[in-house]
């Protein structure tokens, strides 16, 4: 099953094919819980991780075994190379930090890559589910429900004052994150993205780059999630968010009304030539292959590029990132080597 996830060059959340699509990449919930038995991961020794991971591996087994929420395979992270760390971490199913110092850390991570749970990153467990599109009712569903398996047989630390207990109080209460992913290039181009997300900030939402906090927001692509994890239930906080995110993508579509008024041939222009290029270039930077592929996906969404699809330009995302280039090749590489290979795999797609 890893090999065949650490391949694959189109997860099923990056296939487009939920609600909002032009503007909303995909929906993801995050639960943070811990167990009562064990200190948080910064606290625990060597066996106590041991000692977890062996529960962890049982907690796998109940979920294979449950039937209704498909198949997961438990991976620790120690035996994963680095590049093959990496690879996992640009398909957005685990944290850069969980990437790092991996010893007695693990991923549970389901077949289609639509959950996985990273196991003693900064809490016991970070329970994902990522959806395409603008989905976050179905994504806390399935988290929820994945949440419910692994607590039948692990005891989660709960306080009935502060709610679920976690190692940093921010993320304390409901312990949930409920991100969207955006592709905002109209707003960027006409300068209204930075007031547009700035005002977000007042109403207790993040804005992060394109693989979460401390990343930077290449591509216009920008994840939006809450802040407040206390004192709101889930369902305010998911309602809050998919509010906030259909506002964004009014704007984001006004936008894109108004240069396809006002500006049509020099959008033209610049969607044709990032075509060009994609098509045809001989080597692309890893920058440069984010920049374009935002001018080409900007072209298909107004119309502009036939074609192509969606699914096809949302691959693109993931085919260009240094480590699956690598991990493809099957061997590590060069800069120059790995922005050929990164050329090549894009002149296949776009041909």
């Amino acid at each position: 099953m890893l090999e065949e996830i650490l391949s694959r060059p189109s997860p099923e959340w990056m296939g487009g094919s939920g609600p909002e699509p032009d503007v909303v990449i995909s929906s993801r919930i995050r639960l943070a819980r811990n167990v009562s038995r064990y200190p948080f991961p910064h606290m625990m020794t060597k066996p106590m991780s041991e000692s977890f991971m062996k529960d962890m591996a049982a907690a796998t087994r109940a979920l294979n075994d449950n039937g209704g929420y498909g198949r997961f395979e438990i991976v620790r992270m120690g035996e994963l190379s680095e590049l093959e760390r990496e690879v996992l971490v640009e398909k957005h199913l685990i944290s850069p930090q969980h990437a790092q110092d991996p010893a007695e850390k693990g991923v549970i991570l389901r077949d289609d890559e639509v959950v996985s749970v990273m196991v003693n990153e900064e809490d016991h467990l970070r329970i994902q589910a990522l959806f395409s599109g603008l989905q976050l009712e179905h994504a806390v569903v399935l988290a929820s429900g994945v949440d419910d398996v692994l607590e039948s047989s692990l005891d989660y630390a709960y306080s009935s004052q502060h709610g679920y207990l976690t190692a940093c109080p921010t993320n304390a209460g409901t312990g949930l994150r409920a991100s969207v992913m955006v592709h905002l290039p109209a707003l960027a181009a006409l300068n209204q993205a930075g007031n547009v997300l700035s005002a977000t900030g007042k109403l207790g939402v993040a804005v992060r780059g394109l693989y979460g906090e401390g990343t930077e927001a290449g591509g216009n692509l920008f994840q939006i999630s809450n802040q407040i994890t206390l004192g709101q239930t889930e369902a305010e906080l998911i309602n809050n968010l998919h509010g906030l995110a259909g506002q964004i993508t009014d704007q984001e579509r006004k936008a894109r009304s108004y240069l396809l008024n006002k500006a049509k041939e020099q959008v033209e222009d610049r969607v044709w030539r990032a075509y060009a290029l994609l098509s045809s270039a001989r080597v692309l930077t890893s920058d440069e292959a984010l920049k374009l592929w935002s001018e080409v996906r900007l072209g298909f969404e107004m119309g502009l590029l036939k074609g192509v699809s969606r699914k096809t330009i949302n691959e693109v995302l993931i085919i260009t990132r240094p480590a699956y280039l690598q991990y493809v090749e099957g061997r590590e590489m060069t800069p120059l080597e790995r922005d050929a290979k990164r050329a090549a795999l894009v002149r296949e797609r776009f041909k």
